[in-house]
């Protein structure tokens, strides 16, 4: 799976689970990490852990399985890391706090 259809498989598993405002930043050349940011919100910390159980399993079934996942337990911001693509699953509090979006745009 090339970069561009992988970001869409990403986009694809947590719009399967309602996610909301999804973005897409291309951090190539800014970040030695990864390569695409995407980030979205859910409505609860249920709702959070929910979209990031879901991207991780279908991942998996793919075989992608994610490098690390951070924050499931809490709910409040889960990132997990799948190599040339991050995901951000944020409830709206977190993700107005810290504002990735501007940081890394």
């Amino acid at each position: 799976m090339n970069q561009s259809n992988f970001t869409q498989f990403v986009i694809d598993k947590i719009e399967d689970m309602k996610a909301r405002d999804v973005i897409v930043i291309d951090v190539t050349g800014k970040s030695t990490v990864t390569d695409t940011l995407v980030i979205c919100s859910g409505n609860s910390k249920r709702h959070v852990s929910s979209i990031a159980e879901n991207l991780i399993t279908e991942a998996k079934h793919a075989g992608h399985p994610p490098l690390s996942v951070e924050g499931k337990d809490v709910g409040e911001w889960v990132l997990v890391d799948l190599g040339d693509v991050v995901a951000h699953v944020m409830q709206d509090e977190t993700r107005d706090f810290y504002q990735l979006e501007k940081l890394w745009q």
